[in-house]
């Protein structure tokens, strides 16, 4: 099941590796890059190569290609549920993270000029399961606002990529004004039209607006549901909804995805399909 919503917590603060297990995350990030002081690193693999040993998180390395990473894979990468890299450009560093993290599934931070003009081949990398986009360094790179509109190519993109490689959609950029509830809620819903499947947060206060924003609502439930049941009925020909449109294949695998993120067992229609 796509995830909606990812929470950084960082790998020195004992009281947060705890915390963020209990808040409803969907994917929880143990954080040993920006989250993390220079000076705390070493504390911080520890704490994280604990934590690991009763639960299972994904976890934000360092730099590839730098020492500080290498590090972290020897501590924490065969651990780890997934490992998350920061500032990727290419698909050459994916792969520097890869061979020493074997089998362990990757989400890439895409978070400069460089890595956008490289979205495609990093897509493409094996165990590559997600694309994020990074938004604070991005925008200081482009010089450019933070708004929808501004953000509105890096963000298709990364989607435009993710679907041409097969993989799941993107990751959505933390909000970073942690008291504007209605921005943070306005920023997701448009991140979740233009196909991403899920953001990043800082606060558990995030998530309930990140889950609503990226799980269906009760129409798309409902919509999913009578596509389903049209194919049960069509018994493998042609599905036919009762406002005239037609059920293909995409259309019945968008409402099977549809309830399988809402939790809904569609025991009536099975796995019927047209």
């Amino acid at each position: 099941m796509i995830a909606r919503s990812w929470l950084f917590a960082p790998g020195d603060n004992p009281r947060l590796l705890e915390k963020a297990f209990e808040v409803g995350a969907d994917q929880v990030i143990l954080d040993l890059e920006d989250g993390v002081a220079a000076g705390n690193k070493e504390v911080a693999r520890r704490g994280i190569a604990e934590r690991l040993r009763t639960a299972s998180a994904w976890v934000r390395v360092n730099r590839a290609g730098s020492e500080e990473c290498a590090r972290d894979l020897d501590v924490v990468g065969a651990f780890a549920k997934g490992i998350r890299m920061a500032k990727v450009e290419s698909a050459e560093e994916v792969r520097w993270v890869a061979d020493r993290a074997p089998r362990v599934p990757i989400v890439c931070g895409i978070e400069s000029a460089r890595g956008l003009f490289a979205a495609r081949e990093v897509a493409r990398v094996e165990r590559v399961e997600n694309l994020s986009l990074g938004g604070a360094d991005l925008t200081a790179e482009l010089r450019c606002g933070d708004g929808p509109m501004e953000l509105l190519h890096a963000r298709s993109t990364l989607v435009m990529a993710s679907a041409e490689a097969g993989i799941d959609p993107p990751i959505d950029r933390v909000y970073m004004d942690l008291r504007d509830h209605a921005g943070l809620a306005a920023e997701a819903e448009h991140s979740s039209r233009l196909g991403f499947g899920g953001k990043s947060a800082v606060h558990p206060r995030q998530l309930e607006a990140i889950n609503a924003a990226f799980g269906p609502d009760e129409a798309s439930v409902a919509w999913a549901r009578e596509v389903l049941e049209a194919a049960r009925r069509a018994a493998g020909g042609p599905a036919q909804l009762e406002d005239g449109s037609f059920v293909d294949a995409p259309v019945y695998q968008r409402a099977a995805e549809l309830l399988a993120l809402a939790g809904v067992e569609p025991s009536s229609v099975d796995s019927v399909e047209p």
